[in-house]
């Protein structure tokens, strides 16, 4: 009864479509949260006006809960990877086009939103089919292969995108939007290649179908009672405790993430670093996406050795205590970019390590009936800790400057240890079973 859907499941191989689908479903990504910052800095926003307005482009991903059974309700999966792909192609020309003209601003936010709200359905999609198109030992055998490549993702937008901006310029004679708009027509042209690629090579699984109403797909319940669920399945107190972690717990980064990043850009008269779009794209976008890759890793290990509760202090530490570097560097202003480099591996390695506890409490909580849509209902929760901090750290910023901002930042260290000292976590959970 099985062989069919055998067949055709192992009739393209993975290595053909696993790595370049989730290379498309990490550029998008960056490319709202981050690379929107270091155009917007260098179209002449304030650092208020940045962090609003790309603080406001989580919402995406926070109410992806709302829309996540539609998905299995309409169409298939393969339809919705390919349909996202072609749209956010399209609004990534979309940017491109509106860069040059004089309603730049609310033309790039308009596509940036498409893009968002294309991104965060892929991703939906993407993860369903992964589970559809691959048998049990595959799917857990390409984990890694699928978190490498959204990471390559990440190293391709922060990194090589944001430098080939920048010499764009050099060779355009600093001609900014132009230069842009090049760069951003380019990765449009990448993202019609990807639909185009996995218009062909994706697989049809039998189960990728709206008819399949049965089985797994009959779990999609109203959102009532999915989050129902998610409020009486423990305590009050344990509820309220697990909402102020998902929270709180990223507090500080919430608040550093964006304004880190324009730190590293601006000018020195404004107190910042005045980082080329070159040099950002080596200290942001390859150095320290290498080190919060490192750090997530190093933090599995652990975790997957002792468990959560043994290595939750000191991973509260590590994403809590390294942001002193930012501290450090806008008192010093070093001219190294060695030592800038050093500094920012440091912080993002921290990070990493202490972001897995982040994730891990996440499944902790989702733990029983309802796994996937309560751990949706979580990543919410997740973005929405990032989203609130962003929109009034420029402000805050500006009202103070770096130097004292960076303090307040250490200062608000002390809600992530709060909240965590709230948590009661089973010893044994994350440990390796035997």
């Amino acid at each position: 009864m099985n062989q069919l859907p055998q067949e055709k499941r192992h009739s393209h191989t993975p290595w053909k479509w696993v790595p370049s689908l989730y290379f498309a479903e990490g550029l998008p990504y960056v490319a709202v949260m981050t690379i929107s910052l270091v155009l917007y800095k260098q179209l002449g926003l304030s650092n208020a006006e940045i962090t609003f307005y790309t603080s406001w482009l989580y919402l995406p991903w926070i109410i992806k809960p709302l829309w996540s059974p539609f998905i299995d309700l309409v169409k298939t999966k393969r339809w919705w990877i390919v349909s996202m792909q072609l749209l956010i192609g399209a609004s990534f020309g979309g940017v491109a086009f509106t860069i040059p003209s004089s309603f730049w601003l609310q033309g790039t936010l308009f596509f940036f939103w498409v893009m968002a709200f294309s991104s965060a359905t892929h991703d939906i999609a993407a993860d369903g089919f992964y589970m559809l198109g691959l048998d049990e030992h595959d799917q857990a055998w390409f984990v890694g292969i699928r978190s490498t490549f959204y990471r390559l993702a990440t190293i391709f937008g922060q990194g090589v995108l944001v430098m080939i901006a920048g010499n764009l310029q050099v060779v355009w004679r600093n001609s900014i939007k132009f230069s842009w708009s090049l760069m951003f027509y380019g990765v449009a042209g990448l993202f019609i290649a990807l639909w185009l690629w996995h218009s062909y090579i994706l697989p049809r699984p039998e189960d990728d179908s709206t008819n399949n109403a049965k089985g797994p797909k009959a779990d999609n319940h109203s959102l009532r009672e999915l989050c129902t669920t998610f409020v009486t399945k423990f305590p009050v107190r344990e509820v309220v405790i697990g909402i102020l972690f998902m929270l709180l717990y990223r507090m500080p980064e919430g608040l550093l993430v964006k304004v880190s990043s324009l730190f590293l850009i601006d000018s020195a008269a404004n107190g910042g670093l005045g980082l080329s779009p070159q040099e950002y794209g080596l200290v942001q976008g390859t150095v320290g996406v290498i080190g919060l890759t490192l750090g997530g890793i190093l933090g599995g290990m652990a975790v997957g050795r002792d468990g959560l509760k043994r290595w939750l202090w000191p991973m509260v530490c590590a994403i809590t205590l390294p942001d002193i570097v930012y501290v450090y560097m806008s008192y010093a202003l070093p001219s190294s970019l060695f030592i800038v480099n050093v500094c920012v591996f440091f912080e993002q390695f921290g990070y990493g390590f202490g972001f897995t506890a982040y994730m891990l409490y996440l499944i902790y909580y989702s733990r029983g009936a309802y796994k996937t849509s309560h751990y949706a209902l979580c990543t919410a929760f997740m973005a929405l800790s990032m989203m609130i901090p962003g929109l009034f750290a420029g402000e805050l910023q500006e009202a103070v400057g770096y130097k004292t901002f960076f303090i307040i930042v250490m200062a608000f260290c002390a809600v992530t240890f709060l909240v965590t000292a709230l948590l009661k976590i089973d010893p044994k959970f994350g440990m390796k079973e035997e």
